[in-house]
């Protein structure tokens, strides 16, 4: 079911109904592709697919991007906001209960689920931001993300993506920089399973283990596991890698609810 959640052709999302509901959890589809508009909502709609086989409902988010899209920061950001609160009036209308809301998001889809699992910690004035007591999700499971914004700088991973995202150098503006990078601010504290491919050559394993290390020394719920393979097998059905998504989406969707 399509949803949209702005009057921009990217401001959607897709509501992916199972036949037979058999887990609480709702799985928040964002899809990578370095936030480009070269790629889009297509690339989450076989996971949606492969989790309705398996009884679980998905919210495939769309949002503006950069490149040609009308996307960077701030619009890309707020609308993965927008598009995630969008998603309680669309359960209503399908007359859906609701479950713990677990993002799962591949590449730069790892980087803005995360960031949204953090809303409640920005400043009230920065794009995206809500309240302290708001909900965002209950937990991010991410398949090589680009969790670590001003080090993909640094890298110029995939031709300078994440200055092309930002408008600039972190020199340029530095508070946006910071407001929109997970790595640089304080960690949610829902937890967060990290997924990557050791032989990954989009989004190099360095990066993550680099963010798994910094993030367990600050105390974050954070989980680190490597796998076999490169980028793609994460968001490949039948993959042993996206065989390790779904379980850890399942994982975090019987948690109990973090506090604080």
């Amino acid at each position: 079911m399509h949803h949209a959640y702005g009057p921009h052709p990217s401001q959607y999302a897709e509501l992916r109904l199972p036949e037979t509901r058999l887990h609480r959890v709702i799985a928040v589809i964002i899809h990578g592709g370095f936030w480009r508009q070269a790629y889009g909502a297509e690339l989450g709609r076989p996971l949606a697919a492969d989790l309705a086989a398996r009884g679980i409902v998905s919210w495939n988010l769309e949002y503006r991007r950069t490149a040609g899209g009308q996307g960077g920061y701030p619009e890309t950001f707020d609308d993965v906001a927008a598009g995630l609160e969008a998603l309680d009036e669309a359960l209503a209308a399908a007359g859906i209960p609701d479950g713990p809301r677990i993002g799962i998001g591949h590449s730069a889809g790892g980087h803005l689920a995360y960031w949204a699992a953090g809303r409640n910690l920005l400043p009230p004035d920065a794009p995206g931001a809500c309240p302290p007591e708001d909900r965002t999700l209950e937990g991010v499971v991410s398949q090589a993300g680009v969790l670590d914004l001003h080090l993909a700088h640094e890298l110029h991973l995939s031709n300078g993506a994440a200055a092309e995202l930002m408008g600039g150098t972190p020199e340029s503006a530095p508070e946006s920089w910071k407001n929109a990078d997970p790595a640089a601010r304080a960690l949610p504290v829902v937890p967060l399973v990290m997924l990557h491919g050791s032989n990954d050559a989009d989004v190099p394993v360095a990066l993550a283990r680099s963010f798994a290390a910094r993030a367990r020394t600050a105390g974050a719920p954070v989980a680190y596991r490597e796998l076999a393979g490169d980028h793609y097998g994460l968001i490949t059905p039948g993959d042993r890698a996206w065989e390790a998504s779904v379980a850890a989406l399942l994982e975090l969707g019987a948690a109990p609810a973090q506090e604080g």
